[in-house]
């Protein structure tokens, strides 16, 4: 006894030694080979060593030389189950079940206890294979399982989404006599709650009444949550009464918190509010209310910032300070997406610098939140720089902050910065994940860098990143962008068949797809994209057929594949399948939206069926859906075409009611079909409405002068096209050419003359063709020496032309770029608030619609 007590003593004091502590005990108890066991006081300090070492062999021999003992040694099974126990303990589950396995096949007569079966059923939840068998040899050995054991097989089970083999073991428990409490029921309950089927939860709770065991806080919250967040908000509300009626217990702040949570998840924030100023009031107690804690308050301040509400959410904000609730980085980064959300940038980086003056340190989520709201507004040189100051704060980023940023580049087409922000994150030590390589590979496709795409799979191969269906779909839609549209089709068929695509297909990088574990099978994404494609080639029966092969594989359409097909139905005129395809749609549970009523207008408009198209727009309405500027286009363009302008006119007045920001299509709609009926001075009225939103965009000016000149206003065209010069407009497009020649064949030799110089004198570059028709006029004029000076220049224009000079369009680029900021990306809140802008553009409106708009058609 006392050489056992010295042995694991000198055993405890080489522990930071384990090859030592390992030798030592070796040497004086596993040497001999038919020595006795070990005595039992050395054997759990020696199985720590090893295992907290990692120095399984070593453990392993030590177990095998306990196995191959004779089993007259009262020590010896304790011995084993010792280092069974503090293995599991470790959470090398795997290794003590299979011991405890080879102990059982040793000592097949001998009982382990029952709390070494339940430790090791506990530490094999997740193994649901080693608990069932572990179960099974309980029952073999005699060992009688308690209401514990069974409580964790029925945890195990239910996490393991096994509602069933949970409920056929909770039967089994009443059967071995074995009650279950409180606990069981919880369990089970919460089981049935995950899962979605709250209503056979309930089921329990009335059996567990019946059963005499009373429901406890837990389980009614459990219940109260599930039935909050399912809006079963009737269910919910009984039993809180339930819960106060029948067991005497108050709802707590968890009760609560599943309430107000539940009505802001389905927007009625306001509700909520109600319910949460009810908490906060002073005589909250007397009416059996709990006070708000912390998670109430972050429930409230996400579902204010969620919905938009930024100055209730403010005032949240404050409450929270003066109670010190906005105490900890979860309630910051809460705030920090909301503001994000609501794209207020600059308050979200200056809220960075209060957490740290306040003592809370950003984590890398909090910076994570800030850069991808500046990712996603275009502003990568600010993200750029947030995380240069991320990394001076002692916070390292993460593999999401740089696939963010690298995510904005592809976004921007910068390839070169997005794979210099991929080195710099190998260079931090941070390893780039699938979903990093699949955004840059995404890009490579999209930018039509097809070798570059091919390099980064084979690198991703050689990194060992496995590929997934997104990485599947990139080259999928790479395929269809570069026009092998039929490989495409034929790497979906091999992904169902083999879980892959093959080396056959794809040549050497087939064989990246091959040689992984984890199988890649076609998705909604997958078939949405072979869909889209099929239809723009044409292949409206190849698309269907991919449709109906998706439903037989059990992947059901959403509304992006429905609306896919309807679009390019519709666009071929086939309005009778197209409403057959909507029938389908809401029959499968894929409710219209607005791309599907666009989609149906537009075909309808194809087939001038402008009541029906009208009819449409009022079911929109009905169901909630606003008309976009697309859809309006469409039917203004729809009433021109027939010759409605009138009709047009009310439409474009209605979108300016509605606050629907016409563009500039719908002005060239307008100005077109009023020119083409000769009706030219509401044309220009509409010119100006559009210069009233937009201000002088150069879009208009050219679409004005062009109808104008093609109409034979040749006066009010020239008059135009200087004021488009004198504003520098890039004039590529206008009609000067055509102008110039009018002028001269209409006698104004002198006016097409001074449009000429005009353009010269401005320094652009134009059609040399130009001068003819003026160097033809001066000639039969007799006006040689102006003809052959002019003819100097023309042949000066025709050298620029051939140089290549670009000088018209950098002249004005800049203006036009100017200008476009300045007034083409103007927000419509914007618009409304200037004196010139909506107020001009609704009298105009109302000019062409009760003045000459009534006598357009007599």
């Amino acid at each position: 006894m006392e050489e056992a007590r010295k042995l694991a003593k000198v055993i405890i004091q080489n522990s930071n030694n384990p090859k030592l502590a390992w030798l030592i005990f070796n040497r004086a108890a596993l040497s001999a080979p038919h020595s006795p066991p070990p005595p039992f006081r050395s054997i759990p300090p020696i199985v720590r060593i090893l295992v907290r070492a990692k120095m399984f062999s070593e453990l392993s021999s030590l177990s095998d030389f306990l196995l191959s003992r004779r089993p007259a040694d009262s020590a010896l099974l304790p011995a084993l189950f010792a280092v069974v126990k503090i293995v599991a303990g470790a959470g090398h589950v795997g290794r003590a079940v299979s011991i405890f396995r080879s102990v059982r096949t040793r000592f097949p007569d001998r009982q382990p206890p029952v709390s070494l079966y339940n430790l090791l059923i506990e530490s094999s939840l997740k193994r649901t294979s080693d608990a069932s068998w572990l179960y099974r040899d309980m029952v073999l050995a005699g060992v009688s399982p308690q209401t514990y054991t069974f409580n964790l097989l029925i945890a195990g089970l239910c996490d393991s989404g096994c509602l069933q083999d949970a409920s056929k073991v909770f039967d089994k428990m009443r059967e071995k006599g074995c009650e279950p409490n409180e606990y069981t029921f919880g369990i089970l309950i919460r089981g049935y709650c995950s899962s979605g089927l709250s209503f056979e939860a309930l089921g329990l709770l009335e059996l567990m009444k019946k059963t005499g065991v009373c429901p406890n806080m837990v389980i009614y919250n459990t219940l109260i949550s599930t039935f909050c967040k399912e809006g079963k908000t009737c269910e919910a509300e009984k039993l809180v009464e339930r819960m106060r009626d029948e067991d005497g217990l108050a709802p707590n702040v968890v009760t609560f918190n599943s309430r107000i949570s539940a009505l802001c998840d389905s927007g009625k924030v306001l509700e909520a509010s109600r319910i949460f100023r009810d908490m906060e009031a002073d005589d909250a107690g007397d009416y059996g209310l709990p006070k708000p804690n912390n998670i109430t308050f972050n429930v409230m301040l996400e579902g204010f910032c969620k919905e938009g509400m930024l100055e209730e959410a403010r005032g949240m904000v404050e409450s929270m300070k003066r109670r010190g609730f906005l105490s900890n980085v979860n309630s910051y980064n809460i705030w920090l997406a909301g503001l994000v959300r609501n794209a207020k940038l600059s308050e979200a980086q200056s809220l960075l610098t209060e957490m740290v003056e306040n003592g809370v340190e950003p984590n890398i989520y909090s910076y994570n939140i800030v850069i991808h709201g500046l990712c996603k507004n275009g502003m990568v040189a600010d993200a750029r720089s947030l995380m240069n100051l991320l990394k001076s704060n002692g916070v390292n980023p993460d593999t999401v902050t740089y696939t963010t940023l690298l995510h904005a580049y592809c976004l921007k087409g910068k390839v070169t910065e997005a794979n210099n922000v991929l080195i710099d994150m190998k260079k931090s030590g941070c390893n780039p994940n699938t979903h990093t390589c699949n955004v840059l590979l995404s890009s490579l496709w999209k930018e039509g860098k097809v070798s570059e795409a091919k390099m980064l799979l084979q690198k991703m191969d050689e990194r060992c990143y496995p590929f997934d269906t997104a990485s599947c779909n990139i080259v999928i839609d790479g395929m269809c962008r570069t026009g092998k549209l039929d490989k495409a089709v034929e790497m979906v068929g091999e992904m169902w068949n083999h879980g892959s695509p093959s080396a056959a297909l794809l040549g050497n990088l087939g064989n990246l797809f091959l040689n992984q574990e984890k199988k890649c099978f076609p998705d909604l994404i997958t078939y949405s994209t072979i869909i889209n494609c099929l239809c723009k080639d044409g292949r409206l029966g190849e698309a269907k057929k991919s449709f109906v092969e998706m439903m037989e594989r059990k992947l059901f359409p959403d509304s992006v594949v429905y609306n896919t097909i309807l679009h390019h139905l519709c666009k071929k005129g086939k309005i009778a399948s197209a409403f057959q395809v909507v029938k389908d749609m809401e029959r499968k549970g894929c409710e219209k939206n607005l791309q599907t009523y666009n989609s149906l207008i537009f075909g309808l408009g194809s087939k001038n069926q402008i009541f029906e198209m009208f009819g449409l727009m009022d079911e929109m309405r009905e169901r909630g859906i606003f008309p976009n500027v697309h859809t309006y286009n469409i039917m203004i363009r729809c009433l021109c075409e027939e010759g409605r302008t009138e009709e047009a006119t009310h439409l474009l007045q209605e979108m300016l009611e509605k606050q629907t920001l016409p563009n500039t299509h719908t002005f060239e709609l307008l100005i077109k079909a009023f020119c083409g009926i000769g009706e030219f001075r509401p044309a220009q009225e509409v010119f100006q409405i559009g210069l009233s939103i937009y201000g002088h965009k150069e879009t208009l000016y050219k679409i004005m002068f062009n109808e104008l000149l093609v109409g034979g206003e040749i006066l009010d065209a020239k008059l135009l096209f200087e004021a488009s010069l004198d504003k520098r407009f890039d004039v590529s497009e206008f009609l000067y050419k055509d102008l110039i020649d009018k002028l001269c064949k209409g006698e104004d030799l002198e006016s097409g003359h001074a449009v000429l110089k005009r353009m010269m004198g401005c320094g652009y570059v134009f059609d040399p063709a130009s001068f003819l028709p003026v160097i033809d006029g001066l000639r039969r004029t007799r006006k040689k020496h102006e003809s052959d000076e002019l003819e100097k220049c023309m042949m000066e224009m025709v050298s620029r032309c051939k140089d290549g000079s670009k000088a018209n369009k950098n002249n004005t680029e800049s203006n036009r770029q100017r200008r476009d900021d300045m007034n083409g990306t103007a927000e419509w809140q914007k618009i409304v608030q200037r004196d010139d802008g909506s107020a001009i553009a609704m009298r105009n409106l109302k000019r062409v619609i009760n003045g000459w708009g009534k006598n357009m058609h007599g």
